[in-house]
């Protein structure tokens, strides 16, 4: 009795089987002969061939690549994110001011190149680039350091931008009067003399460790009187928040001198402090700087003492 009923629901499972073959292999056809005689509807424009521009100072995009591998790690970079830091982990903290004077070697990854090349740009380029062009960095004025008056669009613009008139011959009228011609004038990462930096130093009791977080970046140029010559002293351009340029500055390769492989970010420079810089101010009761009451070799000394403390502070904590 058993046997026969399992002979029985094996006929229907293949009689069931090949109804459901056979109904698929049917609507593959069907779709298969729909899809042949559909007319085609889209029409392709016929292609318009332009002849390539002719003439010097034409940039096109180049013909070969210029490296023999697609470098792909830079550009798809992410900034180190921060340890976590709770203020019941900060025992002490302390707040200095620095400069970073771009005519030191070791400063030079920032400084160059002054035009944008295939592969870097200089530190000023990509702040330029993402606070005027892509709008995704916030700039904002120099004689606040705690971010509370923030540019506009059109104020960057004009800050970064100046128009002068001058007088010229008329291209209409050769060998005639002068006409009055406006000359923009932008201000380009060649100017750039220096960077101040807003940063505070903490001990974290959490993981034992005396660490540095950048706040604030500002570049600086030399003061410009109306020949075009200088003028003498610095004139700060915009602040902008540091961790908020991270991500830019972590896919921007800069130079290593030693070895075109190793292909270092700007974000590594100021995260390994790759660079050199002196103190100009530390928090103190007056609020001032350290030009406002010493000057000369007294003040190297002075930012000198100011460095030294921090040493001091974290060699002291240990026995050895």
């Amino acid at each position: 009795m058993f046997d026969f009923l399992i002979v029985l629901n094996r006929e229907v499972i293949m009689k069931n089987l090949k109804f459901v073959l056979m109904m698929a292999l049917i609507v593959a056809t069907v779709i298969n002969n729909s899809a042949q005689t559909q007319p085609t509807t889209q029409t392709q424009a016929p292609t318009q061939t332009q002849a390539p521009a002719t003439g010097a100072g034409v940039i096109r995009p180049p013909k070969y690549p210029s490296e023999i591998y697609t470098k792909e790690h830079a550009s798809n970079r992410r900034a180190i994110p921060y340890p976590y830091l709770r203020e019941a982990d900060v025992m002490w903290s302390k707040r200095v001011w620095r400069v970073i004077d771009l005519k030191e070697k070791i400063n030079y990854p920032l400084y160059y190149p002054n035009a944008p090349i295939a592969d870097r740009k200089s530190l000023f380029d990509v702040l330029k680039e993402r606070g005027l062009r892509d709008g995704t960095i916030s700039c904002f004025n120099p004689i606040d350091d705690e971010f509370r008056i923030e540019f506009t669009r059109s104020e960057l613009e004009a800050l970064l931008s100046k128009s002068d008139t001058s007088m010229a011959d008329d291209p209409n009228n050769p060998g005639g009067a002068q006409i009055q011609a406006i000359t923009k004038n932008d201000v380009t990462s060649a100017e750039i003399t220096k960077y101040w930096i807003k940063e505070d130093w903490f001990f974290d009791k959490q993981r034992s460790v005396l660490d540095v977080r950048i706040i604030g970046l500002l570049p600086v140029v030399a003061k410009k009187n109306e020949g075009g010559g200088d003028a003498g002293g610095d004139k700060p351009l915009f602040w902008v928040y540091f961790p908020e340029i991270r991500p830019a500055l972590a896919t921007q390769d800069v130079y290593m001198r030693h070895n075109d492989a190793e292909r270092r970010t700007l974000d590594d420079i100021f995260f390994k402090r790759m660079f050199s810089s002196y103190v100009i101010k530390e928090t103190n009761v007056y609020d001032r700087y350290i030009s406002e009451y010493t000057s000369g070799i007294n003040a190297l000394f002075e930012s000198e003492r100011v460095k030294d403390d921090i040493f001091k502070f974290e060699h002291d904590l240990w026995h050895f």
